[in-house]
């Protein structure tokens, strides 16, 4: 990461670097609305980052406002957590800030992380930088704007059913979901809690390297955390793959895909080809399922997590009448179109006379995506494949229509389905100089491998370079 360097190597200060990203973003903003909280008092803890020696000493990063900072609000873009300010910060983020980080703010998200394009924010609707009248993607869009925009070097994102990958691939940036279980979820507000993954967002897979090493490890607080098995295979250290195997799943070339994406991939898989890897066509059968499955799982989770928020104990409450009317009228009123959707879908999917038929058909078929992956991966090294089937959608296009919506993630879904890594990688514009990016899926714990491919494929292109208009 050049910022990182140029820190390390005494070029620049921590706290001038903090304050030039704190100034961005103010200037921004009122364009791109990608935060929520900037803190005021980030620059003066940077200054007592100059002298240190810690990793990433003075490095500025931005926070997702559904991860718990000590010190800053965390309103996981709902009107039902306005005012909260958490008394801990998430372990993920501790992390960072125990190797030297300094956050700088909360970003923007749909509102507890249910959306695809950051529009169903309780606040405000981000815009992508390559356009403003284009949505980020979701639900990490603030993340990504924030990075794309060159307001900060790397941001943190989370991803569910694709919110790390899918706004990368729309802002032209890379990022990393995680195995799950490799980095904590302790301090993220849950959505579905068997699919929520705490990621990094940047330029290159090079930005994400330093943040995502010092993420990662079994944490105490989080039970669901492992140290993993050394998996690597043998990457070259020249800058080739030679050898490595790439599958390219026929699942996830659809009808219906941009003809410009599919031509975009196909060619960043030609030049993965050129590098050295072998590519072999795969099948993951089960896939066309796992959009129904997503949508029954996901929200019978949120469902569940979701009941703590009651006006009780962690919002203003909208009535005093009796306890029953303080539940039905706080979250009746604070609570968006969205969520509301996704908590009666799952309450319905987990009622009596439902359960077996809706819920636990779903984890049937959720075993059979994951045997997809675990199949293909005794074959394959890698799987190449698109990440959205459009590039970034102008605001407001999907307006009431939640299944088209939905359909953004059909390709981001499955992994997060099955736990496997995902990183994202851009690989060229469309006709209308909005970005197409690619995802790479390994089997459980081999980011490695995942970033030692995106690097090689970034060594030889220069699609992570490109900057919007609003970043130069």
């Amino acid at each position: 990461m050049k910022l990182l360097e140029e820190l390390q190597d005494g070029k620049t200060t921590s706290r001038a670097a903090t304050e030039t990203c704190v100034a961005r973003a103010r200037a921004l903003d009122s364009t791109l609305h990608a935060f929520l909280h900037l803190d005021k008092s980030a620059p003066e803890r940077a200054s007592q980052r100059d002298t240190s020696s810690l990793p990433l000493a003075g490095l500025p990063i931005a926070v997702k406002d559904v991860l718990m900072v000590e010190g800053m609000p965390a309103t996981c873009g709902s009107k039902i957590l306005e005012g909260f300010m958490p008394p801990f910060t998430a372990t993920a983020v501790k992390k960072l800030q125990d190797a030297g980080a300094i956050v700088i703010g909360k970003t923007n998200t749909d509102e507890f992380a249910m959306g695809s394009s950051t529009e169903n924010s309780a606040y405000v609707t981000t815009r992508n930088p390559w356009n403003t009248d284009r949505v980020p993607g979701g639900s990490s869009g603030g993340s990504a704007a924030a990075v794309a925009a060159g307001i900060v070097p790397a941001a943190l994102g989370t991803d569910t059913g694709g919110s790390i990958r899918q706004p990368a691939s729309y802002c032209g940036i890379s990022g990393i979901k995680p195995t799950y279980g490799r980095v904590s979820r302790y301090g993220l507000a849950a959505y579905g809690s068997s699919l929520d993954s705490v990621g990094v967002l940047g330029r290159s897979v090079d930005d994400l390297v330093p943040l995502f090493e010092q993420m990662v490890g079994k944490d105490p607080l989080d039970a669901t955390t492992v140290n993993p098995p050394d998996i690597r295979v043998s990457v070259p250290s020249d800058g080739t793959i030679n050898g490595i195997k790439i599958g390219v799943p026929a699942e996830y070339f659809v009808t219906g895909i941009q003809a410009e994406v599919e031509g975009r991939v196909r060619e960043a898989i030609g030049m993965l080809e050129t590098l050295g890897a072998e590519i072999i066509p795969i099948n993951l059968p089960h896939t066309e399922y796992a959009l129904p499955v997503y949508y029954i799982l996901a929200p019978a989770e949120a469902s569940a997590n979701l009941a703590r928020y009651d006006g009780i104990r962690y919002t203003p409450r909208e009535s005093e009448k009796s306890l029953e009317d303080v539940y039905r009228q706080t979250r009746g009123k604070r609570f968006g179109a969205e969520v509301e959707r996704r908590i009666m879908l799952g309450t319905y999917a987990l009622s009596a006379g439902y359960y077996d038929a809706y819920y636990g058909q779903a984890q049937k078929v959720r075993t059979l995506i994951r045997r997809d992956f675990e199949k293909a991966f005794e074959r394959v090294d890698a799987i190449a494949a698109p990440i959205a089937p459009t590039t970034a959608f102008e605001v407001g296009k999907h307006g009431d229509d939640p299944i088209s919506m939905y359909l953004e993630d059909i390709f981001t879904l499955p992994a997060n389905l099955a736990g496997v890594p995902g990183l994202a990688i851009p690989v060229g514009f469309d006709g209308d100089k909005m970005p197409v990016g690619m995802q790479l899926m390994g089997a459980p714990f081999s980011e490695e491998n995942l970033f030692a491919i995106g690097r090689s494929y970034q060594g030889a292109t220069d699609w992570h370079e490109m900057k919007p208009e609003i970043a130069k």
